[in-house]
């Protein structure tokens, strides 16, 4: 079960002038599952994307990079579930490439003007002719109300659908904001497995979109992890489609500007944080601040030290106050000239360690206190800087084995 995750709401989902949304059942993987969605975007709509560091990315990666660098109009997203086209070689760029030709033809555009996405096992033949016989379907569901439709047919391991809408005020024109997520396993900053698509029907300079994704993936999808492994089609996709109606933003740092981001990040972190909170056997929600640091990349490694540490992650499944665990995570972090006399430690409003020791007050039943609830804060202080910044992960249970083990089964 996912942690303090609420079930979705499909009536709390604003539909975005300007985006229609598809699903069907193609039998990608399995038989009268919802494994295929299209995204249909209105003429003038702006996309820009953030996608995998992963060296070895899918074959729909490739080809999003590809059509979104030739700067043609975006007419449409296609994506598949069941199967990641990754590891395919030449077959699978072709598999990719069939696909958005496939939907280019029945919406009367150019194949670069469709973005593909794809998400499930590795290393396994796309079942094309599945997906391309799906298309006609899934253009016949297309509806602007399909949100909640779409984040359940996007999921892989995924115990819920994931999806956040919110609204902002710009002038006197109301801005809608709505995402959906999927991600669960191999979830790993650069980005999780992860897809995340959000949409606004905010009026925005084109030109802003690309600055204003990696903005956005940087504040949330690149600050999650699960289980450190980077995935091979992780994709970020960022909709604009103008038809708000107001004064076109064309600063990020103007007053407008500043309340778009704001917007968008707040639905951004809610898609994120779902995507650990319903992590692959997932029992803990695991807030990492680090602070006092003379740079914010230092402060990343040490939050991802400990995020990432298997004995960590095992200790606070086992509510266990092995706290020392927390402190070697620190210390192999990477930070050569770090002054160990400095470090402070706290569980949240539990204070473990002051001035690189444990301190006199400390009890072990009040460090385990904290280790039992459901919502968990570590906080860390280098005494080195004013720098900080945040992680979310969760624990590594004995069902992440299960799950990952049997995964292909």
């Amino acid at each position: 079960m996912p942690v303090n995750l609420p079930p979705l709401d499909p009536a709390q989902l604003r539909p975005i002038a300007g985006v229609r949304i598809g699903i069907a059942e193609a039998g990608v993987r399995k038989a009268n599952r919802k494994d295929l969605t299209v995204f249909l975007l209105d003429p003038g709509t702006s996309v820009a994307g953030v996608f995998t560091r992963n060296r070895f990315c899918a074959a729909p990666v490739q080809v999003c990079r590809q059509h979104l660098a030739a700067g043609h109009a975006v007419r449409a997203l296609v994506i598949n579930t069941g199967n990641a086209n990754a590891g395919t070689g030449a077959p699978g760029m072709a598999h990719a490439n069939q696909t958005c030709a496939a939907l280019a033809s029945l919406l009367h555009c150019t194949a670069e003007q469709i973005l593909p996405f794809s998400t499930g096992v590795i290393m396994e033949p796309l079942p094309v002719d599945r997906i391309v016989a799906g298309l006609p379907a899934a253009l016949s569901d297309a509806q602007v109300a399909h949100w909640a439709k779409a984040a359940e047919g996007i999921m892989t391991t995924d115990t819920v659908p994931k999806a956040a809408s919110v609204q902002v005020q710009l002038g006197d024109r109301t801005v809608s904001i709505t995402g959906i997520s999927k991600g669960a396993g191999m979830i790993r900053p650069n980005m999780a497995t992860m897809l995340g698509f959000i949409a606004t029907d905010a009026c925005i300079d084109p030109a802003l979109l690309p600055e204003l994704a990696r903005k956005l993936a940087d504040g949330s999808f690149n600050r999650i992890t699960i289980d450190g492994d980077t995935s091979t089609n992780d994709s970020f996709i960022l909709i604009a489609t103008h038809q708000a109606g107001h004064s076109p933003i064309t600063s990020l740092d103007s007053a407008d500007g500043k309340m778009l981001v704001n917007g968008l990040m707040q639905v951004a972190r809610q898609l994120a944080h779902a995507i650990v909170r319903d992590g692959e056997g997932a029992t803990k929600f695991i807030t990492v601040q680090v602070e006092g640091g003379r740079t914010v990349e230092e402060c990343l490694q040490v939050a991802y030290a400990i995020a990432h540490s298997p004995l960590v992650k095992t200790a606070f499944f086992a509510s266990d106050p092995n706290l020392g665990r927390i402190l070697a995570a620190v210390g192999y972090a990477g930070i050569d000239d770090l002054d160990q006399g400095l470090i402070e430690l706290l569980l949240d409003d539990v204070h473990v360690v002051s001035k690189g020791g444990r301190r006199a007050e400390y009890r072990e039943e009040d460090g385990q206190r904290v280790m039992k609830g459901s919502e968990i804060t570590v906080r860390v202080g280098l005494g080195r800087g004013a720098a900080s910044d945040t992680v979310w992960t969760c624990d590594l249970s004995h069902e992440y084995v299960t799950i990952n083990a049997d995964y292909r089964s």
